[in-house]
């Protein structure tokens, strides 16, 4: 955990993928975040695998550096416990459709009429404003809505899902820099500001930076598509003993390659240096190194490559990035111990600041792990909690089960 954004307080009402990530990167920079929970918990804890039944993997991997509050919002005394926390709060995320935010009490309007300088941030499917601003989504309707379906067709053409949620983490980014930006905009007017970074948006955006293409221009000066990306050869080249991935993208780059391949006789070819040439020739360059790297083994490659300055890696699996040495050298991976979970393998967050500031990462808590904590920093005494408790208003964990047992 940094401290760049220490002691900006932040609700975290948001549930699942999308949200939970971009609260977890404030949690990362420093922000106190608390995870505001229904008495059922977020429903990303059931996720599997995992040794407590609300304490899965995915779960684990969206909430570090949170606090969770249990509190049933349909409640009154539940709306008045918000109420307090959203008086002293700074930032409040929720990724629920708008007529959902305002069924349970948590509009923009409402809430800055308790706290006028509240950054009041929220994602959903669709923007407002548009019909489809109260119509649910998740991570494969926006990838199937976006084009990228389509854009990783299989050799069929049958559109194909990435296998990665990639609608919500790219959405998660977006959240947490409008979230940022809003904080900036309060320190500069004093005011607090409504942010919206919908998620159906949010990918269309990041899509077409590239594929925008030719539909960049009135009338258009072609259709759209990143010709590079789409040609049958970007892909991982078989080598003697396995794959490897490189990319000559610079007329140094490829003059460097042809000669490291022997094909000297090309060096001065117009379809390597004339980059307007070599754009249209991609796939004939491509198919050159395709034919070539057959020749050597992956680690024999990789060192000649690196020797001649073209940019080359590794195909890794998913399983390989644990050896990987890149990322042993700055410490990517952590190795921690939960008081209920026992030991865990963590990803710290990318982001490090040099000089100091960084310090151990909180753990992701049972469902409702701080309630009393939070609330008796709002001012709640402990006979008023106890009272809350039995209400059902609010909720405390059970008894935690022996470090890493099933619950």
């Amino acid at each position: 955990m940094l401290d760049l954004i220490k002691g900006v307080r932040v609700l975290d009402m948001t549930t699942v993928v999308l949200g939970p990530y971009a609260t977890q990167i404030l949690g990362d920079l420093g922000a106190d975040v608390t995870k505001v929970e229904p008495l059922t918990g977020d429903v990303f804890r059931a996720v599997r695998p995992g040794h407590s039944a609300d304490m899965g993997a995915g779960f684990l991997n969206l909430n570090r550096n949170k606090r969770s509050l249990a509190v049933d919002l349909r409640h009154p005394e539940g709306q008045a416990i918000i109420d307090r926390l959203v008086a002293d709060a700074d930032v409040l995320v929720h990724n629920m459709r708008l007529s959902s935010a305002e069924r349970l009490g948590i509009g923009w309007d409402r809430l800055r009429a308790i706290n006028p300088r509240l950054v009041y941030c929220f994602t959903a499917g669709y923007g407002e404003g548009g019909r489809d601003e109260n119509e649910p989504a998740y991570d494969d309707i926006v990838q199937a809505r976006s084009g990228i379906a389509r854009l990783n067709a299989g050799a069929d053409g049958a559109p194909r899902f990435l296998q990665t949620i990639i609608a919500d983490k790219v959405g998660g980014l977006h959240l947490a820099l409008a979230t940022l930006g809003g904080l900036l905009s309060r320190a500069r007017t004093g005011e607090g500001v409504k942010v919206e970074a919908p998620m159906f948006e949010s990918l269309v955006s990041f899509l077409l930076v590239e594929q925008l293409a030719g539909r960049s221009f009135a009338p258009p000066l072609g259709g759209t598509g990143y010709d590079r990306l789409s040609s049958p050869f970007r892909k991982p080249h078989r080598t003697a003993d396995g794959f490897i991935s490189l990319l000559p993208y610079t007329t140094a780059h490829w003059v460097a390659f042809l000669r490291l391949i022997g094909r000297d006789d090309l060096t001065g070819d117009p379809r390597v240096v004339d980059p307007v040439v070599r754009s249209r020739s991609i796939d004939t360059l491509y198919a050159i190194i395709a034919d070539a790297m057959p020749a050597r083994a992956t680690a024999d490659w990789l060192q000649l490559l690196r020797d001649a300055g073209i940019p080359s890696g590794p195909v890794n699996a998913l399983e390989d990035l644990f050896d990987d040495p890149h990322l042993a050298d700055v410490g990517l991976f952590r190795a921690a111990t939960h008081e209920t979970e026992g030991e865990l393998m963590t990803v710290r967050s990318p982001f490090r600041t040099h000089g100091g500031g960084d310090t151990a990462d909180r753990l992701p808590a049972r469902l409702g792990g701080d309630t009393r904590a939070v609330l008796r920093a709002a001012g709640y005494d402990d006979v008023a909690i106890d009272a809350l408790i039995a209400g059902g208003v609010i909720a405390e964990p059970a008894a935690p089960p022996p470090a890493g047992q099933v619950a």
